[in-house]
């Protein structure tokens, strides 16, 4: 392919993929970049995240499909009003792949590209709340990695309403290598499991020592919080991890 024709195969791609994201507008459009018989299309797929508006998620079946028809060069996904650069969000799911994301603002008629370079992770304070990328347990693990602690990353449900009727943490917190704390004292690194507006435990905070917590609720920054009546009240478990000695001096 000659520069020439190069440029015009990127010209082509990129008004498809803007031509899709102003007939999505004011919802996310998203798909990906394919390299089919030597030429860059454009494949657009479902955005079938919970709050279309705010985040895409790509549907596996388009995914699947996209793979069969040719080689996958990248993510594309638009911003209806913001400008076109990656979010936090963005950076943290992009760092879980090694290809590079397109974004589009369609009003704007602009865009960006952000190629990743190994694993990110948001400033562990005031990051946006996004389902399943940015959310309570990535958080926590976020927190004991730069411990120290590497910990398993649940995979969600699609929809968070569904986690909230049927939350994994009850049934997993053995298998992260964390055991129930019966009369302790609470330490720094324990992890508390709550029930928000939910008779499940649909939510998890890290104790930080002298009456703090650090956690992520629904649609709100991530902070550092005062373990107070109101999070006591919500807390049905505390657990503490098996290699809590060998890094906090605590078990």
């Amino acid at each position: 392919m000659t520069s020439l024709e190069s440029a015009r195969s990127v010209i082509n791609w990129k008004h498809t993929a803007l031509e899709a994201a102003k007939e999505a507008d004011p919802k996310e459009a998203c798909g990906l970049l394919l390299l089919i018989k030597g030429k860059k299309k454009y494949w657009p797929c479902e955005n079938i995240a919970k709050y279309p508006e705010q985040m895409f998620q790509i549907s596996p079946i388009d995914y699947a499909r996209a793979e069969e028809r040719g080689e996958i060069l990248g993510i594309v996904h638009s911003h209806p009003i913001s400008a076109p650069e990656p979010s936090e969000a963005d950076k943290v799911a992009a760092s879980k792949g090694k290809i590079p994301w397109y974004i589009v603002n369609p009003r704007m008629e602009k865009w960006s590209t952000y190629n990743p370079s190994g694993v990110y992770i948001s400033p562990l304070l005031s990051r946006p709340w996004v389902w399943a990328v940015q959310d309570c347990w990535t958080l926590a693990r976020d927190w004991y990695k730069q411990e120290g602690l590497e910990l398993r990353d649940w995979e969600r449900p699609n929809d968070p309403e569904h986690f909230i009727k049927a939350p994994m943490f009850d049934g997993a917190y053995e298998a992260t290598g964390f055991r129930l704390l019966k009369d302790e004292k609470l330490m720094k690194g324990d992890l508390l499991l709550m029930s928000i507006g939910s008779p499940g435990l649909n939510h998890c905070a890290v104790y930080l020592g002298d009456g703090n917590v650090l956690h992520h609720l629904q649609n709100r920054l991530s902070c550092r919080d005062c373990y107070g009546d109101w999070l006591q009240s919500s807390t049905g478990k505390k657990l503490r991890h098996e290699n809590s000695k060998a890094i906090w001096g605590t078990g």
